[in-house]
C-alpha cells in the first residue's frame, strides 16, 4: 500500500525506500540543482510502512522519533523537504474532508481554563533550558521578523518587537497588558524602552518563574507585573494590548469571548495588536502527531474563521499584515541552535521529537500554506492614523527595542 501511494505521490525529488525486508525501491527522480533532494531511508518493523500507508501524519513522527524509520542518506530535514514539495504544496481539502475537519475541530479545542493549564503544563513547563538551547538572547518564542536577507536570529527578534511597538504607538505612562508574556522578553523590552507599566499574563508556572526573576534583576519589578492567570479572568482597562503566540492556544469555539473580553478589557482610545499564526487555505485540523506530543488542544486558524468574531465583538480592525516565510526562517534557525548543542539534556527519542518538531514546522510554512498574521484593533475608527505610515516612521525614529 505504501509503495503504490509513494509512486503517485514522489515527482520532485528522489526517495529510496529499503523495506523491512531488505528490498529496495526508488521514487521519483533527483533534481538536478538540488543534490539534497536524494534520500535514503531504511523502514524496521513490520508493521511500519502499514502505519505510515495508513496514518502519515501521526506515524512519520512516531517512526522517526522510535527508530523504526531511520536516514540512511540525507537528513531529516531533506526528507520533510520532500515530502512538503510532493505532498503539502496545492494541498487542497475534499468537502467529505472539510466537513470531518470541522465535526473534530470542535471536539479537540473545548480549551476550559482547567483544560488551557494542563495543556500549557505539557508544553511550557518543560526545562527553561531546552528553551535557553535554541531561542535568542530574549527567549522570544514566536516568529520572528526579517526586514532583510542575512539577518540573525537575534536581530530579526528585536526587529520583531520595534515592529509590534510602532504598531502599538506607545506612550509613557500608558497601561500595556501582554496575554501569553512567555518567559517575559516583549513586556521587559517595551517597559525599557517606552516606559510604560505593563501586565504580562502567563498559565506557565515556569515562564512566570524566569519572567519574574528578569524583572527584578533588571530592576523593573515596580513598572512590569506577571501573573500565573487564565486571560479570561482578567478585568480593568489598558491603553494598549499585545498578544503574541498565544491566539493558536484559544480554540475555535472560544473566538466569540476572546475578542468580546479584549474590547471590554480596551480603553476607548486603546489599540491591540494580535500576532498568531494563520493557514491560508481555509479551516483545517491540527496535525495528529502535533496535537499529541506537542501543542495538545492547539490549533492554527484560518482567516475566515477569525474575522467574523471580530466584526461581531464591535472592535475595529484597523490594520492587517500578512507575514509569510518569516516563521520558516525562524524555525530554520531554531532547529539548526537546536542540532548544535549537547544533546544530554534530554534522551534520544525525546531529541528526536523536538527535531522533527521544528523541521515539520519549519516545511509547514514553507509548503503548507500556514503564515503568521498581525491583525491591529481598536474600539473607535479614529484611534490610530488614517494612513499606514506612522507604522514606518515609528519603526525608523523610535527608541530601540533591546533584548533584556
Amino acid at each position: 500500500m505504501l509503495k503504490n501511494i509513494l509512486d503517485q505521490l514522489i515527482k520532485v525529488g528522489r526517495l529510496t525506500v529499503i523495506w523491512p525486508n531488505g528490498r529496495t525501491c526508488a521514487f521519483g527522480e533527483v533534481v538536478a540543482n538540488d543534490p539534497r533532494l536524494d534520500v535514503i531511508v531504511r523502514l524496521r518493523g513490520a508493521l511500519t510502512p502499514w502505519k505510515l500507508a495508513l496514518n502519515p501524519d501521526l506515524h512519520l513522527g512516531e517512526a522517526y522519533m522510535n527508530g523504526t524509520l531511520l536516514l540512511e542518506q540525507g537528513t531529516l530535514r531533506d526528507l520533510l523537504e520532500i515530502c512538503g514539495r510532493n505532498v503539502l504544496q496545492g494541498q487542497h481539502q475534499t468537502l467529505l474532508a472539510r466537513a470531518v475537519s470541522s465535526l473534530s475541530r470542535g471536539l479537540q479545542q473545548q480549551n476550559s481554563p482547567a483544560a488551557a493549564r494542563r495543556n500549557a503544563a505539557r508544553h511550557y513547563d518543560l526545562p527553561y533550558a531546552l528553551y535557553r538551547q535554541f531561542l535568542d538572547d530574549d527567549l522570544q518564542y514566536s516568529c520572528a521578523y526579517f526586514p532583510k536577507s542575512g539577518c540573525s536570529l537575534d536581530e530579526a527578534q528585536r526587529a520583531k518587537k520595534r515592529h509590534i511597538a510602532a504598531k502599538l504607538q506607545l506612550k509613557p505612562g500608558q497601561r500595556v497588558l501582554d496575554i501569553g508574556c512567555g518567559w517575559g522578553g516583549l513586556a521587559l523590552s517595551l517597559a525599557r524602552a517606552e516606559e510604560v507599566d505593563v501586565v504580562g499574563v502567563t498559565l506557565s508556572r515556569e515562564q512566570l518563574v524566569v519572567a519574574q526573576q528578569r524583572a527584578t534583576s533588571l530592576g523593573l519589578d515596580k513598572r512590569v507585573r506577571f501573573e500565573l492567570r487564565d486571560y479570561r479572568e482578567l478585568s480593568g482597562k489598558f491603553d494598549r494590548i499585545v498578544s503574541v503566540g498565544m491566539f493558536e492556544h484559544v480554540g475555535t469555539p472560544h473566538y466569540a469571548d476572546f475578542f468580546d473580553l479584549l474590547r471590554e478589557l480596551l480603553a476607548d482610545k486603546g489599540i491591540a495588536l494580535l500576532h498568531s499564526i494563520g493557514r491560508m487555505q481555509g479551516p483545517g485540523v491540527t496535525s495528529a502527531w502535533i496535537r499529541k506530543y506537542v501543542f495538545p488542544g492547539g490549533y492554527v486558524p484560518a482567516l475566515s474563521q477569525v474575522m467574523p468574531a471580530i466584526e461581531r465583538s464591535g472592535l475595529w480592525l484597523t490594520d492587517l499584515e500578512i507575514l509569510r516565510l518569516h516563521y520558516a526562517e525562524t524555525l530554520r534557525h531554531w532547529r539548526d541552535r537546536f542540532l548544535g548543542y549537547d544533546e544530554g539534556l534530554a534522551d534520544e527519542r525525546f531529541h528526536r521529537m523536538w527535531e522533527f518538531y521544528l523541521s515539520a514546522s519549519e516545511m509547514s510554512f514553507r509548503f503548507g500554506g500556514f503564515m503568521v498574521f498581525q491583525a491591529q484593533l481598536a474600539r473607535q475608527v479614529d484611534a490610530v492614523p488614517i494612513t499606514r505610515d506612522y507604522m514606518f516612521e515609528q519603526e525608523q525614529m523610535g527608541r530601540p527595542v533591546l533584548a533584556v
